[in-house]
């Protein structure tokens, strides 16, 4: 096995090395970890009737943080959802 510290490789060069039919192992350390595939959560598309105040105010924050009108909707729903959870947990402890 030859010393492959030297020069490193391309993935190119591997695989044309691996393509003229020689051992390529060499080039690989096996000291990877393997990583789960991201899967997006399913979503659902739903319309809500917003007053124009505050769908001004909601323009305002998303404009300050350069995110979109929606990114704020999901945000605010997200941070109210978890402090609801959160006030559950909590009361659940108190009996």
């Amino acid at each position: 096995m030859k010393n492959t510290q030297n020069k490193k490789l391309t993935i190119d060069e591997i695989s044309e090395i691996a393509a003229g039919g020689k051992d390529v192992s060499e080039y690989f350390t096996n000291s990877f970890r393997v990583r789960q595939p991201f899967n997006k959560p399913e979503s659902q598309s739903v319309d809500v009737d917003f007053s124009i105040a505050m769908l001004r105010e909601l323009d305002a924050v998303a404009k300050e943080l350069n995110v979109s009108r929606r990114d704020i909707i999901k945000m605010y729903i997200r941070t109210a959802l978890d402090q609801y959870y959160m006030a559950q947990q909590a009361k659940s402890k108190c009996y």
